[in-house]
């Protein structure tokens, strides 16, 4: 199996982990709220550039960082991309779907850059990436790797790790990449599940006695 696949399997299989919850479909179309210190708009190229202390809103959408760069096509969809200060992380945060009387969920993910592509709903995080779930306050996943991208969606997550260069700058042996990890909580047993049985410690197997050694006739 390609390698590069195996990341892709297994956060797919993480979007199902916690049965029905989903991204908060209502977000998507909510209008972006934008506050900065300082803003450069242009009108003719349906651009924008917001600086200075940045904080994105849409919805249970938000997202924070050093720069905004917004842009709008023709059809109205937006497309953002958060830049963090020089050895900071951007920061994203959005509220989950859940049945009701369940707790709050919440993704959370930090990156040097985030992109927010509203026609594809789905955010992407660049360089230094992590995104966290938490169940209420508690955190329940956690994945790190080079760039993830978080479809809206599907709820599918995808996570590469960082390629190692050919070799190293000395020519030698090539070093070793940073590889995608992730922390991946148990799912919930169903209501009214009864728990296993615990083992008895020391409790020796049952023998069926025998008069022949190695259970035959030589």
């Amino acid at each position: 199996m390609n390698h590069r696949l195996l990341p892709t399997l297994l956060l797919a299989a993480l979007a199902c982990l916690h049965g029905v919850a989903h991204a908060e479909k209502a977000d998507r179309a909510k209008p972006m709220n934008i506050e900065a210190d300082a803003l450069r708009h242009d009108e003719l190229k349906q651009t924008s550039v917001f600086s200075g202390r940045v904080v994105m809103t849409k919805g249970t959408i938000v997202l924070r960082g050093a720069r905004l760069d917004v842009r709008q096509d023709a059809d109205g969809y937006q497309f953002g991309v958060v830049t963090a200060e020089a050895g900071k992380r951007a920061f994203f945060r959005q509220k989950r779907d859940t049945l009701p009387g369940a707790p709050d969920e919440y993704i959370e993910g930090e990156s040097e850059v985030i992109e927010y592509d509203g026609k594809a709903d789905n955010v992407r995080f660049i360089t230094r990436a992590e995104l966290r779930r938490y169940r209420g306050a508690a955190l329940s996943d956690e994945i790190t790797g080079a760039v993830i991208v978080y479809n809206n969606l599907t709820d599918v997550f995808t996570v590469d790790g960082q390629r190692a260069p050919a070799t190293n700058a000395a020519g030698d042996a090539p070093a070793p990449g940073n590889r995608v990890r992730a922390v991946l909580a148990p799912k919930d047993p169903p209501a009214g599940a009864a728990a296993p049985a615990p083992s008895t410690p020391g409790a020796a197997p049952v023998l069926r006695p025998s008069s022949n050694l190695g259970g035959g006739s030589k």
